[in-house]
């Protein structure tokens, strides 16, 4: 008996195995056993929410379950005895036919489809169609499935956020070192040129802290933006992490094209962003990349155009530099000047300078601070911004800090004695020195060691160290409680904010020398400036600004009442002999 006649008058009963042991049963006996199987097949028929359908041999449906047909959107009557072909998405239906076609001939196949309701919406299911055998003959296909549309929903929303930042919807760091690592093998054996950009916001940190996060969120995404609207469609721009991008530069033929689409890059940056109603312009440090002929390492590519960025940053913002390999060739000077500053001190080749601080309401004199000298047997008197990172490297920063404060003490203690007018000394505390467990007792042993008041003793720490907020805090209270005041060094440069400063146990801000720099010419650095001192007063903290060297720039200082300053101005740092003429007389020399 064929199929369709056998199903024809079936149509409340279920398809599968049920139905057609029904179908080859019913001829025989209706015995109770017959009637039993009917009631189950009816039961799944009727209440198995996933679709089942069975299709005779030409291909037209000859029967449906309530789940198909709540899924479709029909009633069954509608859908009898129509070909299944239109119910498939048009650029899908090759595959459901092949996989009928396969199915005929005795072969089970997993399918995943796109049907279509009847409003045309469609939905993605993942179908199996099978064999099925009546009276042991193949007479049609039974179709069972189930809806995986929420299950792709949530596979996909995995994959975005695994390879696309979810801000600025920009693909991240995975996405980008994929995509760059399947670009270099391609390019490879052609002998093709790769260019990479790698670029953050300057001051990016310092925009969150002084006007919020949401204003540095808008800024990103409009930043985003902006990039997308300056690169090319062959270019892929990523957000690596933070205020960090990189771009992935297609049709390269030389360096100097890199260098080129960097600048037009820096171009389109300094165009206002509207935030707010207000114009805010930013500029960016960029640094740039350009792959070798046989190069295939992503992670070494992407390396050199972030170092490149970050010697364009200690260059000065606003500025775009192209990979060099001499950076790399410094390694090795890096080890032999590591190596001389050990014996430097075990020698002690190293002398304090102080540069004299004032208060701008009066210019009287009121601090001197202890800044570290090297006097290398070749090179001369080395400043600390050549060794420092080095001593870091190397684990001598704890060393060498230690000498510092404790000569600034014996420096200071001796004048003193020798009834010189006395002010304070501030000190630079490194990262290591305050992250150690016993710096507190080493401040006490050097203040008991040299007999300063420790009223005169300044320890000046980054906003970095500030972070872990109640370690710093319990540290910051300990040293207060000897007598100790404690000054933010470089503010606006780190990570601290002023929602929490307030529970610092600190006495004083110190405004970075890059914000004082541009005060004339950015209007940026004017309003953060501002904005810094404001909220510190607000706080009850005094400011002092470093780095002054105009008029121009203590003028605005003066106008919006910064407490004290230190700079060229008045005086760059001094070796210890010509400080006693200036505690005698209180004014600069």
């Amino acid at each position: 008996m064929p199929l369709s006649a056998a199903a024809s008058g079936l149509t409340l009963t279920a398809a599968g195995a049920l139905a057609v042991l029904y179908l080859r049963n019913r001829r025989k006996k209706n015995g109770p056993a017959n009637e039993v199987l009917l009631h189950i097949a009816r039961s799944i028929d009727l209440y198995n929410p996933f679709p089942i359908g069975v299709i005779d041999r030409q291909g037209k449906i000859i029967h449906i379950n309530q789940g198909a047909s709540q899924l479709l959107g029909y009633n069954r009557e509608e859908l009898l005895g129509r070909s299944y072909i239109p119910l498939v998405e048009a650029s899908l239906r090759r595959r459901a036919a092949d996989g009928f076609g396969r199915s005929l001939q005795g072969a089970t196949q997993q399918l995943q489809l796109r049907v279509l309701d009847k409003s045309g919406y469609a939905t993605d299911v993942r179908l199996t169609t099978s064999p099925l055998l009546v009276e042991n003959r193949i007479d049609g296909v039974l179709v069972t499935g189930y809806d995986v549309s929420e299950h792709k929903r949530v596979n996909e929303r995995i994959r975005y956020m695994a390879y696309y930042d979810d801000m600025t919807g920009l693909p991240n760091r995975r996405l980008f070192m994929d995509q760059l690592k399947d670009t270099l093998e391609r390019t490879v054996p052609l002998s093709q040129l790769l260019g990479v950009l790698y670029l953050d916001i300057d001051r990016f940190k310092l925009i969150n802290d002084s006007f919020g996060r949401e204003f540095g969120d808008m800024l990103l995404l409009q930043f985003a933006e902006r990039l997308i609207r300056a690169v090319s469609e062959q270019d892929m721009v990523a957000r690596m992490e933070g205020d960090e991008f990189a771009i992935l530069l297609g049709q390269i033929d030389s360096p100097a094209k890199v260098m080129a689409r960097a600048e037009r890059l820096q171009e389109a940056i300094e165009e206002p962003f509207e935030l707010r109603g207000i114009p805010f312009h930013v500029t960016i440090s960029l640094g740039a990349a350009v792959s070798q002929r046989q190069e295939r390492d992503a992670g070494w590519l992407i390396h050199k155009a972030d170092l490149a960025m970050g010697k364009a940053k200690e260059q000065g913002r606003n500025n775009c530099l192209l990979y060099s390999e001499k950076w790399e060739d410094g390694a090795l000077e890096r080890l032999t000047l590591q190596h001389e500053l050990r014996q430097a001190l075990l020698r002690g080749d190293f002398v304090l300078h102080y540069q004299p601080q004032y208060r701008l309401s009066s210019g009287a004199l009121v601090g001197l601070e202890a800044l570290i000298r090297w006097r290398h047997p070749e090179r001369g008197l080395l400043p600390p911004g050549l060794f420092i990172p080095l001593a870091e490297e190397s684990g001598l920063i704890v060393q060498l800090g230690d000498w510092v404060m404790q000569e600034a003490c014996r420096q200071t203690q001796a004048w003193q004695q020798a009834d010189l007018p006395t002010v304070p000394i501030s000190v630079n505390l490194s990262m290591g020195q305050f992250q150690r467990q016993n710096l507190i007792e080493r401040v006490e042993e050097i203040l008991n060691k040299t007999g300063l008041d420790p009223a005169y003793l300044e320890l000046e720490i980054t906003e970095s160290m500030t972070m872990d907020v109640v370690h710093a805090t319990a540290y910051l209270q300990r040293l207060k409680a000897i007598g100790v005041a404690i000054i933010i060094d470089d503010f606006g440069t780190g990570y601290s904010s002023f929602n929490y400063l307030k529970n610092l146990p600190i006495s004083k801000l110190k405004i970075d020398r890059s914000f004082v720099r541009d005060l004339s010419q950015d209007p940026n650095d004017a309003a953060i400036v501002a904005a810094i001192i404001a909220m510190a007063h607000n706080l009850n903290l005094e400011v002092i600004a470093e780095g002054v060297e105009t008029s121009a720039q203590l003028d605005f200082l003066s106008l919006h009442r910064c407490d004290e300053i230190q700079g060229f101005l008045y005086n760059p740092p001094l070796p210890a002999e010509r400080i006693p003429e200036l505690l005698e007389t209180g004014r600069p020399s």
